[in-house]
């Protein structure tokens, strides 16, 4: 199955998404009507188990849009387990080190690019139909997408190792656990903060590699603007910007 997002952001096209941190199928299907390009699917803060990440990535293939997981933390197994429900990527949370950044490589591509476990029954291999496990394993390397996050003050004094591993497709700054990290919890404007963010971003960029961070409506401009190709809104930001609209008609 192409990666419709992955082809966007090869052509530095913009890929809007949606964070997902609960279990609604129908959710993702109004998502694409919607015009997103891709869902994240959150197992880190949210309440979806993997029986979940599988319904939600079904879901994302029957309606166009790119499934992307972020798993409950970097680790391998964590990682493996959503790739084999059938996501087409993963956001990994909590990078500090290039050796983190390449364990994550290692999770989620096969040989030769990474050390994965192969298994032919599982639901992206065709529950082993159709397809050799040798045309599996090319297509999967290809379309699978990684995005490592900055969101410790270590990864951001590693950025230049972690920035030099291959196989990376997108490089994401999460603000709030950075900024927590910092000793400033949510002061993204904080002098320290602002200026680990943008010279993070200065790095990413200079290095040719897609930036990542989330956006919502206030600051999508700015953000596209700073270079941003891979970002997403938050379920409850949306809907809070609805209601807002709305109650704002209703007693205008």
């Amino acid at each position: 199955m192409r990666n419709k997002m992955k082809e966007r952001l090869k052509c530095n096209e913009p890929a809007f998404g949606l964070s997902i941190t609960f279990n609604s199928p129908q959710l993702v299907e109004i998502a694409a009507r919607m015009g997103f390009d891709w869902v994240l699917i959150d197992c880190e803060h949210g309440t979806i188990n993997l029986e979940s990440v599988e319904s939600l990535a079904r879901a994302a293939e029957a309606s166009g849009i790119t499934p992307i997981a972020r798993p409950r933390s970097k680790d391998p197994a964590d990682i493996q387990q959503v790739m084999d429900r059938g996501v087409m990527g993963v956001q990994v949370p909590h990078l500090k080190t290039g050796h983190d950044a390449q364990d994550v490589v290692d999770a989620v591509k096969y040989h030769p690019l990474g050390k994965r476990g192969l298994a032919a029954g599982t639901r992206p291999a065709n529950y082993g139909f159709g397809i050799t496990q040798s045309e599996y394993v090319e297509e999967a390397n290809r379309e699978s997408l990684i995005c490592v996050q900055f969101e410790d003050k270590e990864a951001i004094e590693n950025a230049d190792e972690i920035l030099k591993v291959p196989n990376i497709d997108v490089f994401f700054i999460g603000p709030s656990d950075l900024s927590q990290s910092m000793g400033h919890p949510g002061q993204y404007d904080e002098p320290s903060v602002a200026e680990a963010i943008n010279s993070t971003f200065d790095k990413i960029l200079a290095a040719g590699q897609t930036a990542g961070t989330p956006a919502n409506a206030d600051k999508i401009k700015s953000t596209l603007d700073r270079g941003v190709r891979y970002t997403y809104t938050h379920t409850t930001k949306l809907l809070g910007s609805a209601a807002d609209s709305f109650f704002a008609a209703a007693r205008g």
